[in-house]
């Protein structure tokens, strides 16, 4: 009988959820809205169905040993089991989401971690980060999240929410970050932060010429930026240049506090290549202390981006039976 364990990721308007394997295969998925009501216990008891629904549907196909859920969501506490003040999410305050989910699967392995967190764990167990004692992971995409390994094992601090790495600190007093702070690396490295990037480009040039010029700010998305940057668009060439040295600097900080064999990086911005890698790569080496340079690797995740948050919160559960 196969053993597998279910990934479950929680975003601010869909939950995906899936059966993987041990070889990190996703056999089946599904998804559900992430409802608006506030209402912790009636989506338990939505996301409870739909779990037991996948099940019965892959059960039908070959038999299975379901051994656990693991669960990425915004503000998810390792220690705890909680989801506590998702700014993303319509549940208040602290939710007791493991403790509820358990009443209704029994018998099995429960873990929860936030986004980035399962991410990293997923690159451990299945990716690039297989063997690897020592790791960070980066995640670029509406914010910049991080998931930080040392030991073997992920950094979660002493209230189970190190590792916000996206809210370091890049430039005092700058651009407006969505926790309510300003200056933060996510406010300059994400994919929004992408947008503010070009934007301030083309009125500091005047660059009407720019394939991005007609573009409104509601519209423009990183996909559209490296579109232009494949063209030759000297503002999306920019974006990517200057993105890359922010993102730099911020890993550089990462590895003067951790001391990491590799960094991964992972999220949509990522597909762009060595637009991304190179000045990224460039930048760290340049802010790195003497010790460390050459000695990173930064390097892309090797997680599929369809289904890595499926995979990586289902391997939360590989790493729990572990213990």
């Amino acid at each position: 009988m196969k053993k597998v364990t279910i990934g479950v990721d929680i975003g601010g308007t869909n939950t995906k959820l899936g059966i993987v394997d041990q070889e990190g295969n996703v056999l089946d998925k599904d998804n559900i809205l992430t409802p608006a009501h506030g209402d912790a216990q009636k989506y338990i008891e939505e996301l409870s169905a739909a779990i037991k629904k996948l099940i019965e549907a892959v059960q039908s196909n070959e038999p299975i040993d379901v051994l656990g859920i693991g669960i990425g969501a915004p503000n998810g506490n390792y220690y705890s089991g909680t989801i506590e003040y998702a700014p993303n999410l319509s549940f208040k305050g602290v939710v007791p989401f493991i403790e509820m989910l358990g009443r209704q699967f029994t018998g099995l392995t429960l873990a929860m971690t936030n986004d980035a967190n399962a991410a990293a764990m997923g690159e451990m167990v299945y990716g690039g980060a297989q063997g690897m004692k020592n790791f960070v992971m980066f995640t670029l995409g509406t914010g910049v999240g991080s998931g930080l390994v040392v030991n073997g094992d992920l950094v979660y601090g002493h209230d189970g929410f190190a590792g916000e790495c996206g809210h370091t600190t890049l430039v005092p007093g700058g651009r407006l970050c969505g926790c309510g702070a300003r200056g933060h690396l996510e406010a300059y490295c994400s994919a929004p932060g992408m947008k503010r990037t070009a934007f301030e480009i083309m009125v500091r040039d005047n660059a009407t010429d720019s394939l991005l010029a007609g573009i409104s700010f509601n519209e423009m998305d990183s996909k559209m930026i490296y579109e232009a940057a494949q063209k030759g668009d000297r503002v999306a060439l920019e974006v990517f240049e200057q993105t890359g040295r922010w993102l730099g600097q911020g890993l550089a900080d990462t590895v003067h506090h951790l001391s990491p064999e590799a960094i991964f990086l992972f999220g949509g911005p990522t597909a762009a290549g060595d637009l991304i890698f190179k000045p990224t790569i460039e930048s760290m080496e340049e802010h790195l202390l003497p010790v460390f340079k050459k000695k990173v690797k930064v390097l892309p995740s090797e997680l599929s981006m369809g289904d890595a948050a499926i995979v990586g919160a289902s391997a939360l559960v590989w790493k729990e039976l572990e213990k």
